[in-house]
């Protein structure tokens, strides 16, 4: 009588291990590249002839597609089902990457990353749908599943840089979207006999609420890109503003109205939750700013190739991942207030001893920084993600969540395109410097917040007795 619980353990694990396995692929893919892209912008700029603000559009057009459609990619999984969404961001992730390695020209590749990001967004959510039902009568071992996700994710995003730079150097460019291929193809090959999630056919899409999101994310972030290049008053830049500023006010008009918005703005109203975005979006804006201006600076300024750029970052991503690994453990015994601000002040710092890089861009004056910064995002992240979702009802985690990840995509997409225009004013080396000074401003305010505002009660107490 004994064996048989355990023999029907085994067979649950068995049945469910293909889930996990498909759904990490999924995950990792889609976080190696938002990072892996960043050590071959000078060898694009060279091979496709690109400006900087090519090199942005490169970058951001996949970030774009990526934050604006993730609020509404969770109502499109319940409508089809997480197995199809997930096969159909699969599959149509592997076509957008083979575009991008047979590009010949920058606006071509820029074209292929906005489709990536298009079928980038519903591969997230649906690989957490697909966990969540497959594991839904097991907890212990659903949670052990979703940390499995979220390490594979961070570690994927981690590294990307250093598989960039040994794939560059070896192989390519093309191969740092070619090595998504095989990636996908297993990914299809595991999900596509798992069993469908319970659909709601008659579930409503926001088109309008989404569309607004798009048009207006893509003036302002275009406009930024494209002021160096076109000048501030070019009727183009202008545009990019105006639309912006436009939508902007449609889309909380459409969501404020709305039966079923796929950004319910009463969210905002809950305790910590705004301030707990804010912290988010100050910490992707300044991280990947970074990323973007040290991959132009370690090739192009202090002389190092594709490869040493790589493994310039290792240290950068262990001190995420350690930082990442401890941060439960601050969160349980100091609680969220605690963990923010000493994150975000970690950061602050970096940024700070970064500032003061001397001319010859000597390594072990980077490496503090490079410390410093991933660690205090290890330490933050975690716990404005815990923040977030102890803020609303449990009802509503899954919208918070999609409203979180957006609101780091943003961060990201936003970073990339003001670094780009402090690069063009100041060149690279006094960029850089203008760069630390801004991601300093931007972590300082969400400190000066964070400190006003964050309190540990209520739900941030059930968090850590939850912790422990």
């Amino acid at each position: 009588m004994s064996a048989h619980p355990q023999t029907s353990a085994a067979s649950s694990a068995a049945a469910s291990s293909p889930v996990l396995l498909a759904a990490c692929f999924g995950f990792m893919v889609v976080q190696l590249d938002v990072t892996i892209v960043n050590v071959a912008l000078p060898e694009l700029a060279t091979r496709l002839g690109s400006d900087l603000a090519g090199l942005q559009w490169v970058v951001d057009a996949y970030t774009l597609l990526f934050a604006s459609l993730l609020l509404s990619a969770g109502a499109w999984i319940d409508r089809i089902g997480a197995r199809r969404s997930f096969l159909i961001g699969l599959g149509g992730f592997l076509i957008a990457s083979a575009a991008c390695g047979a590009a010949q020209t920058v606006a071509q590749l820029i074209a292929a990353r906005a489709v990536q990001g298009l079928f980038a967004a519903p591969m997230v959510p649906a690989s957490l749908a697909l966990l969540n039902h497959a594991y839904a009568d097991d907890p212990p071992r659903r949670a052990r599943a979703m940390a499995l996700w979220t390490a594979s994710g961070a570690l994927a995003a981690a590294t990307g840089s250093l598989a960039g730079g040994a794939l560059l150097q070896t192989l390519g460019w093309r191969s740092i979207f070619l090595v998504n291929l095989p990636i996908c193809a297993l990914g299809i090959a595991l999900a596509w006999r798992l069993s469908e999630t319970p659909r709601k056919p008659n579930q409503r899409l926001d088109l309008a609420g989404q569309t607004l999101a798009v048009l207006a994310l893509l003036g302002l972030i275009g406009a930024i890109i494209e002021t160096p290049r076109l000048g501030l008053d070019h009727p183009l830049v202008l545009a990019g503003f105006a639309l912006a500023a436009v939508c902007g006010l449609a889309f909380l008009a459409v969501e404020s109205r709305s039966a079923q918005p796929m950004l319910p703005l009463r969210l905002f109203g809950a305790p910590n939750f705004s301030v707990a975005l804010a912290s988010a979006i100050a910490i992707s804006l300044s991280y990947y700013g970074l990323i973007f201006a040290m991959s132009l600076y370690l090739q192009q300024s202090a002389g190092y190739t594709p490869l040493q750029a790589g493994l310039a970052y290792v240290p950068l991503a262990a001190a995420f991942i350690a930082a990442n690994l401890a941060s439960g453990r601050v969160l349980a015994q100091r609680g969220f207030r605690f963990a923010i601000l000493a994150g975000l002040s970690l950061c602050a710092l970096g940024f700070v001893w970064l500032s003061r890089l001397p001319p010859d861009g000597a390594y072990l004056w980077i490496l503090p920084a490079f410390v410093a910064i991933p660690a205090g995002m290890g330490v933050a992240m975690p716990a404005t993600t815990t923040l977030v979702l102890a803020s609303v009802d449990r009802s509503q985690s899954g919208t918070a969540a999609a409203v979180l990840n957006a609101v780091r995509q943003t961060g990201a997409a936003l970073g990339v395109a003001l670094c780009g225009l402090l690069l063009s004013a100041g060149g690279i080396d006094s960029g850089l410097r203008i760069v630390c000074y801004v991601s300093i401003a931007a972590l300082s305010l969400s400190i000066v917040l964070s400190r006003a505002c964050l309190r540990d009660s209520g739900a941030a107490a059930s968090g850590k007795r939850g912790g422990r």
